[in-house]
């Protein structure tokens, strides 16, 4: 019977808080806006964790966006005191080696809320004839 969680998940989601920490607490750039971890992918052979990042800010963003590739470039620049300190806190044998991505999710589920939003305020979903009869049970 499989478990129903894999090494490299339970890996990735430890990489995945320890890394939200280290960003917010140990990266002093101020270059570097709030930042916010979505995901990681740990390869099978945990050579690699691709890091899916995004950023907090009030325009959309994407990425092509300058303060988007300010930010890869930042993260990218510290991804091997990164991994020395991950490897101090996870205690493991082998620590992968850090690749950062922009998640572009975030702005794909907002296109998607705002077109099914655009949608529903056309047509309503249920037609409502006030003229049928109620039934009391």
């Amino acid at each position: 019977m499989p478990r129903e969680f894999s090494r490299l998940d339970r890996i990735g989601d430890q990489i995945q808080r320890e890394l939200a920490q280290m960003i917010q607490r140990e990266i002093k750039d101020p270059r570097l806006g709030m930042v916010t971890v979505n995901a990681v992918k740990v390869s099978r052979d945990l050579g690699y964790a691709d890091i899916f990042v995004s950023l907090l800010t009030t325009e959309e963003l994407t990425e092509d966006s300058e303060q988007v590739k300010v930010s890869l470039a930042i993260l990218a620049k510290a991804a091997g005191y990164l991994r020395g300190q991950l490897g101090r806190a996870m205690k493991l044998r082998m620590v992968p080696h850090l690749r950062f991505h922009f998640d572009t999710l975030l702005g794909k589920s907002r296109r998607m809320d705002a077109l099914i939003r655009q949608a529903v305020d056309e047509k309503p979903a249920v037609s409502r004839d006030d003229d049928s009869p109620e039934t009391d049970a």
